[in-house]
């Protein structure tokens, strides 16, 4: 079998979760799991993290679907909201909480006669401009809410920060203080915070707070910020070096012929390219770890094969282990040497990687929600 694989450890996800917890004690957690949770596979986190979290958030109807189908029966949030009227019937029989960003889905939430009411959560928008409802909106949605009977009594209103990630921005401050005037006399729980507001803006942290990308072990700062929180890395992208071959001086390597020796170097190939997710336009220099030691890739990433510079790791060869990037060799750092973040790289995994579950009472391998 082909050695490129991606090793998820699960009580990792459980004790990154506790990390949040304890940076925030007065608020509920609802882990965000969409994407395939990060590409850590959904089926196998979520049944991780239920035991630990009031709900699981997903993006879309089609993310919470196949999650009961696969026999979840946790509490899920959708985070876009319905797609249609019908969605809104189905996610209330379901057991499906629905984040309501549009007049048009809280009419059809509205007009929508329910057995069982829905738990409804009002996203505004405080300045990201992409998702929510105008805050000047906000008191006629919620009483359309209730006076229909639909929704719970208690909803959650909720906003996105933009930029919570750059902790020297005023963005987050400017948007806290817009979601305290949207939201003041309406008496209900609040969500701010995202993994990087539960991190580093602890002015966000609300009832509820929603995080993402710290559970998988990852700072989400672009900046200088406070001292690194103690999470657990996740995920380990791992390989093998699959062939070894020693070119002179001036030689090229891969695609073009791009990369070109300057002395007598070993060049080892280790099977994953863009075909697993693996950056396409990672330059040469990008930290690969063969060995328990970091080398750099050389030539151009091709679908199914990368290669590295073995030169001065004398006991590399065929066979010898390879991290992509896990414990020992951030995801970030890879991503920044690829001009990318490590969101895209974790959720660009592709169904040719297969993800081997560990640390908890998980079913072994896992692929998306099958």
């Amino acid at each position: 079998m082909r050695p490129t694989k991606a090793i998820v450890r699960l009580d990792a996800i459980v004790h990154n979760l506790g990390v949040a917890a304890r940076l925030a004690p007065g608020s509920k957690n609802v882990p965000v799991i969409k994407a395939n949770a990060y590409g850590h596979g959904a089926v196998e986190v979520a049944r991780a993290l239920a035991p630990h979290a009031p709900a699981l958030a997903l993006a879309c109807m089609d993310e919470a679907v196949a999650l009961r189908e696969a026999g979840i029966d946790h509490p899920l949030l959708v985070l876009q909201g319905p797609n249609s009227a019908g969605d809104v019937a189905e996610a209330a029989s379901s057991g499906i909480w629905l984040m309501l960003q549009d007049p048009r889905q809280v009419r059809w939430a509205a007009a929508t006669r329910l057995r069982t009411p829905l738990t409804a959560w009002l996203k505004v928008d405080t300045g990201m401009h992409r998702l929510g409802l105008a805050p000047d909106t906000l008191p006629q949605a919620v009483a359309a809410l209730r006076e229909s009977d639909c929704a719970r009594d208690e909803m959650v209103i909720s906003t996105h920060l933009s930029s919570a990630d750059e902790t020297d921005s005023r963005a987050t401050t400017d948007q806290l203080a817009a979601f305290n005037r949207a939201t003041a006399g309406l008496a209900l729980p609040r969500s701010i915070a995202n993994s990087a507001g539960i991190l580093y803006w602890p002015d966000t942290h609300a009832e509820w707070n929603r995080p993402g990308y710290l559970l998988y072990g990852n700072e989400p700062a672009i900046n200088e910020g406070p001292a690194a929180a103690p999470l657990k890395p996740v995920m380990t992208l791992a390989s093998e070096v699959i062939a070894v071959r020693t070119i002179e001086a001036g030689e090229g390597v891969g695609y073009g012929l791009r990369w070109r020796a300057e002395r007598r170097s070993r060049i080892g190939t280790i099977p994953v390219g863009y075909g697993d997710g693996y950056p396409r336009h990672a330059p040469s220099g990008t930290p690969v770890r063969v060995n328990g030691v970091n080398v750099p890739l050389v030539g151009i990433v091709s679908m199914d094969a990368i290669t590295v510079d073995l030169s001065d790791v004398e006991d590399a060869g065929i066979g010898s282990p390879v991290e992509l990037w896990g414990a020992n060799l951030s995801v970030n750092d890879v991503a920044q040497s690829a001009g990318t973040i490590g969101y895209e790289l974790l959720a660009g995994l592709t169904a040719r990687v297969p993800v081997e579950s560990q640390g908890h009472e998980s079913r072994g391998q896992s692929r998306g929600s099958e």
